[in-house]
């Protein structure tokens, strides 16, 4: 028997997205966004709002990284969505995090995460309701750890986390269960 709890937009577990862009002085900020998602096969979809100072870096420079956070880096993914880069001088230095520059976008690549999205700004959506950044994917980098036999990126070597909107965890991404596309052909 299902139970009513308060009205909530409760969409679970979503992917720990770390956002990160260069100002306009080439310092790097990042931030961690729970509420990013694929828009399209080469498009993300990221609901941030406009005072954080990584959409203010995004909508200066016109370019910006997405890294799927991870385990092994849960803590510094946790605290680049604790201190704003607006109040915090140092926050790029007290995450720990180390950064190179895409070569495909003018924005920064954080070492430690496995998985990076390089994107160019192509939509900014400012309703009564809702505010977006769409980025365009030109590049993805993986670690070569996370990847197959067949080079393709294997999610359970990822070892990415998930945030829980109903009780605020991290979880770490298990073990496949089904076939997309596929378990479902017995029921055709």
């Amino acid at each position: 028997m299902k139970k009513d709890i308060k009205a909530a937009a409760l969409i679970t577990p979503m992917p720990v997205c770390i956002v990160a862009a260069y100002d306009t002085e080439g310092k790097p900020n990042a931030m961690n966004a729970a509420w990013g998602m694929s828009s399209g096969m080469d498009e993300v979809a990221l609901f941030i709002s406009k005072p954080h100072k990584t959409t203010k870096n995004i909508l200066e420079t016109k370019a910006f990284t997405v890294s799927i956070a991870d385990v092994a880096n849960m803590a510094a993914a946790d605290y680049v969505g604790i201190d704003s880069g607006n109040n915090v001088t140092d926050k790029w230095e007290k995450s720990g995090l180390h950064e190179t520059t895409s070569s495909h976008v003018n924005a920064p690549v954080i070492e430690e995460f496995p998985l990076v999205m390089e994107c160019e700004l192509e939509e900014v959506i400012d309703t009564e309701y809702t505010f977006a950044i769409i980025g365009k994917v030109v590049n993805t980098q993986v670690d070569e750890k996370a990847l197959d036999e067949n080079g393709k990126v294997d999610v359970t070597k990822l070892n990415a986390i998930s945030f829980d909107t109903f009780q605020f965890g991290y979880y770490a991404l298990g073990e496949k269960v089904g076939q997309a596309w596929g378990d479902g052909k017995a029921l055709v």
